[in-house]
């Protein structure tokens, strides 16, 4: 049993993820279409491309020019956010697409979201998201407002393009479509599709024939190299007790507490859509018991928190199994490998991160 701390330092009790299950208007889905905290200061010169892996050297030199060959007129007129806009633009001659290929920890997103801020064009006519965003999005507005939304913009970024679900990929392949004929310059990151996993990397290949007649837009840009996040730093943290993170909870402010079984049970009431609106104010998220997540419905809807928690930063400190025996050896040999292993290295960087929470 956990004992709750009646010290002084407490100075309310912790929040709860469980607690919480938000509203998000279809605004703001489409304000938030941009680079999150984490990656908000990002640029292509603080990108550490590894010396032993010259396509990484290679990939900011690409992407550096193909966000000045974007220019900075707006392809439909005007400085304002056109979310309604009535007329698509002609659109340009010429490639206006660049997929990045490469596995998981090289630095997509960190290259995706220094192309979004190297565009030269005002931040309201870029978006960023990723493809769960993005289909949410069209849930939320309809496919053909979603499509008058996103035209008057000069650049659409789709973090991890998901290959593993052809409904929604056809969805937003022809959404692109429309985009491109629009104008709207691309560029996407992709995972592998199911028994595509062999090296555990991606395969361009499989992206373009996915997105169908898109692929004459795109450029493939191949980045090879190891999971920075774990490049040279120390072993993850071993899980700490309940009561260390119990008291840890109490002692920061604005941290949640949750018991992990119930969180996990929680995350099925709420569509994924929402978890980042889930984390809003949270500096840490304390986590008790955490134990192997039962099915592949849950472990997805996990993944789906960890990015959101990952992207705005917040350290998650945790008792129970270290968070690399919280998938089964069958998830990770299955059609979803690759999101279970982003999954554990954010949540590790997470819980590297959580380690000054910790009284010494």
């Amino acid at each position: 049993m956990v004992t709750v701390p009646t010290s002084p330092i407490a100075e309310a009790v912790p929040l709860s993820l469980c607690a919480r299950e938000p509203h998000v208007p279809a605004d703001r889905l489409v304000a938030e279409m941009v680079p999150p905290p984490r990656f908000d200061s990002v640029r292509f010169e603080t990108y550490v491309p590894d010396p032993n892996q010259p396509s990484q050297t290679e990939a900011v030199k690409v992407l550096g020019d193909f966000a000045a060959g974007l220019g900075t007129a707006h392809p439909a007129g005007g400085g304002k956010r056109r979310w309604f806009a009535r007329k698509a633009a002609a659109a340009p001659a010429g490639p206006r697409g660049v997929y990045l290929d490469g596995g998981y920890g090289v630095g997509k997103t960190h290259l995706l979201a220094s192309l979004w801020h190297a565009t030269p064009a005002d931040p309201s006519l870029k978006a960023f998201g990723t493809f769960v965003e993005l289909t949410n999005l069209v849930g939320a507005l309809g496919f053909q407002q979603t499509v008058q939304t996103l035209s008057g913009h000069r650049l659409l970024c789709i973090d991890e393009f998901e290959l593993d679900d052809p409904g929604d990929t056809v969805l937003v392949s022809t959404l692109l479509g429309r985009l491109v004929d629009a104008g709207v310059a691309l560029a996407a990151t992709s995972n592998t599709l199911p028994g595509k996993l062999g090296e555990g990397r991606f395969a361009a290949a499989d992206f373009l024939r996915e997105i169908q007649g898109l692929s004459a837009h795109f450029r493939p840009l191949r980045i090879d190299g190891e999971d920075y996040r774990h490049r040279g730093l120390p072993e993850a943290p071993p899980p700490y007790s309940d009561e260390q993170v119990t008291k840890a909870a109490y002692a920061t402010k604005d941290a949640s507490l949750d018991d992990f079984p119930n969180l996990l049970e929680h995350l099925a009431k709420v569509h994924p859509s929402r978890y980042g609106a889930m984390t809003d104010g949270l500096r840490a998220v304390c986590l008790t018991d955490v134990r192997p997540v039962p099915d592949q419905s849950t472990a997805l809807r996990l993944v789906v928190l960890a990015d959101r928690l990952y992207d705005r930063e917040v350290p998650v400190l945790a008792s129970g199994l270290p968070f690399d025996k919280l998938f089964s050896d069958e998830m990770l040999n299955g059609g979803y490998r690759k999101k279970y292993f982003r999954a554990i290295s954010r949540l590790t960087a997470l819980a590297r991160d959580a380690k000054a929470l910790v009284a010494q």
